[in-house]
């Protein structure tokens, strides 16, 4: 016969208290506690820190999570992905859904000033900003052969990260899971998604609840998005009827590869027409000018240009660079030029960086929010000039079909005023899989208003455009993107 003392029995009783705890909670060392320049209360928690996915290497991807300030044990968790390749996701914080509105520093002040943004997608989900690949934002190795990745590393990278973080946060495990993205993510959420799935029937654990994701102004497919540019420019009335119908004879309605010098000279006047817009939001002023021609690259040595082993010199002489590769430079198999090789340490085209610059380089910023200091790992940049990325995932076509034919729910969309990468192409690749359409193309609501148009597809795809908005999204509409987000991820009609 066994004899338990009372004081054991309670000894006992606040261990396995203490294990239930500490299993199915959050790290508190990557608890958020104060940043500087917000003195208000946090509306939820707030974590940030690193997740080393290789010992051996040092290499280290960080992370930005955020609970719903709705109900977090209930709420979806999404993961947010910016692209590039080599651009960090707290662009999207900073500038696009995060909790904060960022008032540019005053003379007297150091930091920028903070408010809480009412349009925060926190507001409905838990939420991790991920800087991936490894060498972007504040991700690092101390291995540098761990900067030459690409579509696929990234995507295995990045599973691996998922798996870790869920174990530290055992206590969202339950909750669906959605991955997003926007601009390259359109190559990064597909391949992911497609880890996720492969690793969930694999047995990996802890198994994913992953019920779906969403892709903004994402590159999919270079023949598709090589074609969006100039039926997109005809259609906003930035080149003539004319100069239209001209290209597209002389081009035989390929606008992908220039074939022949009657085609080049039509795409040349095509370029002419709309090379001093804002390539993300042709109804918006350039922060760098009103010109992109000092972003020009055939100042460029084509020798760093070299896309793929098809490129034609012609078409590589003519690019522009952005957040995404820009339509009229669609991504190809090969490696991808690296920023600091494009821009030579000036800004992204037409960008205005300042404030997440300014904000992610101050020390007392970086201690607050976990990440290494500057003399460690560099100072932040918007987007990396340190990688060496190969696109080898190749069109993201297949990668949608299996997805939305496995059941996984998929919504593409589109700001409508986006030259980098236009509706018309992502508008074209949806429709190109062949499903039913389910719900026919209308106007969607918000705020008692048309805020653009949507088409619905059966295998749960829904493409949706957000009018008036560049390509990202909810830069600037975030009132809009708030309700097409909500909508999505409760299940209701957009």
């Amino acid at each position: 016969m066994v004899f338990i003392t009372m004081s054991l029995l309670v000894k006992a009783l606040v261990f396995v208290t203490f294990f239930v705890v500490t299993a199915e909670s959050a790290p508190e060392s990557a608890l958020i506690t104060k940043i500087p320049g917000f003195d208000g209360t946090f509306p939820s928690k707030h974590y940030s820190g690193y997740v080393t996915i290789d010992k051996e290497h040092g290499k280290n991807l960080w992370y930005y999570f955020i609970e719903s300030e709705k109900n977090p044990s209930k709420d979806p968790v999404v993961l947010w992905l910016n692209g590039g390749p080599g651009c960090s996701s707290m662009d999207g914080f900073v500038y696009e859904h995060g909790p904060f509105n960022f008032e540019p520093k005053k003379a007297n002040t150091s930091l920028p000033l903070l408010q809480l943004n009412p349009y925060s997608w926190s507001k409905v989900s838990n939420i991790i900003y991920l800087d991936s690949p490894v060498g972007v934002g504040f991700s690092y190795s101390k291995n540098e052969s761990d900067y030459q990745t690409g579509d696929i590393k990234t995507a295995i990278d990045s599973h691996a990260f998922l798996l870790k973080w869920f174990h530290m946060f055992p206590e969202f495990q339950s909750n669906p899971f959605y991955i997003s993205g926007e601009s390259y993510a359109g190559v990064y959420v597909p391949t992911l998604a497609s880890e996720v799935v492969k690793g969930n029937k694999d047995g990996l654990k802890p198994a994913l609840n992953f019920k779906g994701y969403l892709v903004g102004n994402g590159v999919a497919d270079s023949v598709f998005d090589g074609n969006a540019l100039v039926p997109f420019a005809h259609g906003m009335g930035l080149i003539s009827d004319q100069l239209f119908e001209d290209v597209t004879e002389a081009c035989n309605g390929n606008f992908y590869e220039i074939d022949g010098l009657d085609c080049e000279e039509q795409m040349t006047k095509v370029q002419m027409d709309v090379n001093k817009l804002n390539i993300y939001n042709i109804l918006e002023p350039c922060y760098h000018g009103t010109s992109l021609s000092a972003f020009d690259i055939r100042s460029l040595p084509s020798s760093l240009l070299q896309l793929g082993k098809t490129e034609k010199p012609l078409a590589v002489r003519k690019r522009m660079f952005g957040r995404a590769w820009p339509v009229r430079a669609p991504v190809r198999p090969g490696i991808v030029p690296s920023w600091s090789q494009l821009l030579a340490d000036v800004s992204v085209p037409c960008i205005d960086d300042r404030v997440a610059t300014a904000w992610l380089n101050d020390p007392a910023i970086r201690n607050a929010i976990h990440a290494k200091e500057e003399n460690e790992i560099g100072r932040w940049v918007l987007c990396s000039g340190k990688l060496s990325f190969d696109h080898d995932a190749g069109s993201m076509i297949k990668f949608h079909k299996n997805l939305t034919l496995s059941g996984y729910r998929a919504l593409i969309y589109s700001g409508d005023h986006d030259m980098c990468v236009p509706f018309t192409g992502s508008q074209a690749w949806t429709r190109s899989l062949g499903y039913k359409v389910i719900d026919e193309w209308r106007a969607w609501i918000s705020n008692d208003q048309v805020a653009g148009y949507t088409q619905g597809y059966a295998n749960n795809l829904t493409f949706l455009t957000i009018k008036g908005a560049g390509h990202t999204v909810p830069e600037y509409k975030p009132r809009e993107a708030l309700d097409f987000y909500s909508r999505f991820l409760e299940g209701s009609k957009i």
